[in-house]
């Protein structure tokens, strides 16, 4: 991407979602948490659904997914300081535009992540 300020804002507002579902998800853990401590149910067993320690696991899962995101956006923003951001870190050849605008932090063209 030509455009560094635009690069700086595709990335800006990437880490500002990632932030905000990061929020919203470190919520539902916490709700998920206090509800297992407020119950002495037996949910390991219960036939109407998943049980609380499924979903503690499943919403820890998006959390840690969403802080390596997080932590890739922040990488994306070092290129971008660096003067690197743009440029495949396989063969050195432009990262499409098109790319860059569907996935801010791609590290990688298209035909190298397709060789992998």
């Amino acid at each position: 991407m030509d455009d560094v300020d635009g690069a700086r804002e595709l990335l800006e507002a990437e880490r500002d979602r990632t932030l905000r579902r990061l929020a919203s998800l470190t919520d539902d853990y916490d709700s998920v948490v206090a509800a297992s401590r407020d119950t002495n149910a037996d949910d390991e067993h219960d036939p109407e659904g998943a049980t609380i320690a499924f979903e503690r696991s499943q919403v820890g899962s998006l959390v840690r997914q969403a802080r390596l995101h997080l932590a890739e956006v922040d990488a994306a923003a070092e290129r971008l300081d660096a003067g690197t951001y743009g440029t495949c870190e396989r063969c050195g050849e432009p990262i499409a535009t098109g790319r860059l605008e569907a996935r801010p932090v791609a590290r990688t063209c298209i035909r190298c992540a397709g060789a992998r």
